[in-house]
């Protein structure tokens, strides 16, 4: 995979740590910076949105309390959707235009392992060719903030970094130390993260042939798609997915207490659970607007609908959870039932913002459970405040043991915010040849 545009540098090995998803840091030559980077140790959002954002989130603005600080959300999605994307290629092409335009000197990102698809492997990509070989979506834990320290001594000062919310809070969380001219943020909604070879056993439930999947996505219509080499196409509803027969530990504690679903530290987030069958865009700051910017017509844009109501879902939800977070088995619904529910799901279930405010009551209420069952001393460090304000219309409110305990202050250190994006012709050899 080393070439000219993309490069894979060598790691060291991560640190033994307990709660992680290994971001890289650990792997750094200051392993030790962990304890002031890991979201899993004591978090202070509103610190870090200042910083980045310039305020903290405000739960008088709409859905900031759910979605994090932003100026716009929309719906979008590329005019010509570049082949391999996992949906028509917003991402990439936001981080190729960056390079393209000279903004920034390289992109932090995953390509997919020669060996093994789904394996994602930090690369370095410094040439807009390059970004074609990072389209797609990969599963499993990859030390992408590792890339920092070999990018800097590459001379690289200018950065854009794809991420998911754990890599993009430790690097806000050190962006001060790192000496940077430019760096820009570009983020995706995470949930549910597992190792490569779980995910693996995953597709063999779901197909008799799992090789043959080349492609697998969690729509916001209730369905997982997946695509096959020989061009077929599957719809699987949520309902009939074979969560029951994968193991306790299939998802890690990390992502079943993770607080941060939309990535609310990144410049712009591209997602999809408000899309409604296109991508959903956080435009956060000045940052997140003049990437955007850059892709001019080539983005299609509506403002997001919504529609029908969360709290059924939510605390449906929240008892299957109880009982997952106490040993007990799932409350399975009859089959009869499946084909009914999964009909009416996408009809009169929550649908576009709705949809995506329940995922995020969701993502907060199992933090809550998790950490209950597991680790209880855990709660006042690591559930922020804004957490139990979603969780309270459910009736999960902090104990007396639990209360927010909140950091020691801000850190000293003002990162650099970077500058406006400079405007010039790309040359030649910078164009989009796999568009």
């Amino acid at each position: 995979m080393t070439s000219a545009a993309v490069q894979v540098p060598a790691l060291g090995p991560a640190a033994p740590r307990g709660l992680c998803t290994d971001c890289g840091v650990s792997r750094m030559a200051d392993a030790k910076a962990c304890g002031r980077a890991c979201q899993f140790i004591q978090p202070d959002y509103a610190r870090l949105e200042t910083q980045v954002h310039g305020r903290a989130r405000d739960p008088s603005r709409p859905d900031e309390l759910h979605f994090g600080p932003h100026r716009q959300m929309l719906r979008a999605r590329l005019a010509a959707p570049r082949p391999g994307a996992q949906w028509t290629g917003i991402t990439t092409r936001l981080a190729e235009k960056l390079l393209e335009v000279g903004a920034v000197d390289a992109v932090l990102t995953m390509a997919p392992d020669p060996d093994d698809k789904w394996r994602p492997v930090p690369v370095l990509v410094t040439k807009p060719e390059g970004m074609a070989q990072c389209r797609g979506m990969r599963m499993g834990y990859a030390p992408l903030l590792a890339l920092l320290e070999p990018a800097r001594a590459a001379g690289h000062k200018r950065l854009a970094i794809i991420g998911i919310p754990c890599q993009v809070y430790a690097l806000r969380a050190l962006e001060a130390e790192l000496g940077l001219e430019r760096l820009f943020v570009i983020g995706t909604p995470c949930s549910d993260n597992t190792t490569t070879e779980n995910f693996h056993q995953f597709l063999a439930l779901l197909d008799a042939d799992p090789d043959s999947i080349t492609y697998l996505e969690f729509r916001a219509d209730y369905h997982v798609e997946l695509r096959f080499a020989d061009g077929r196409v599957r719809e699987i509803p949520f309902l009939q997915l074979p969560i029951s027969q994968l193991p306790g530990d299939f998802f890690p504690l990390t992502c079943r207490t993770c607080v941060d679903y939309t990535n609310v530290l990144a410049d712009i987030t591209v997602g999809y659970m408000a899309g409604e069958g296109d991508q959903w865009l956080l435009v956060r700051n000045q940052r997140g607007a003049e990437l955007l910017a850059l892709l001019g017509d080539e983005v299609i844009t509506t403002t997001p609908g919504s529609a029908g109501k969360r709290a059924g879902a939510v605390r449906g939800f929240l008892a299957n959870t109880e009982r997952a977070a106490g040993g007990l088995p799932l409350r399975r619904m009859p089959d009869f039932l499946r084909g009914i529910v999964g009909w009416l799901m996408p009809r009169i279930g929550p649908r576009g913002l709705e949809f995506a405010r329940a995922r995020v009551e969701m993502k907060a209420v199992e933090t809550v459970l998790h950490l209950r069952r597991q680790l209880p001393a855990r709660l006042k460090n690591m559930v922020p405040p804004h957490v139990w304000a979603l969780v309270a219309p459910y009736g999960l409110r902090p104990g007396a043991d639990e209360a927010v305990s909140q950091p020691a202050g801000p850190r000293p250190g003002t990162p650099s915010t970077g500058t406006p994006l400079p405007v010039r012709q790309p040359p030649a050899a910078s164009a989009d040849r796999a568009g």
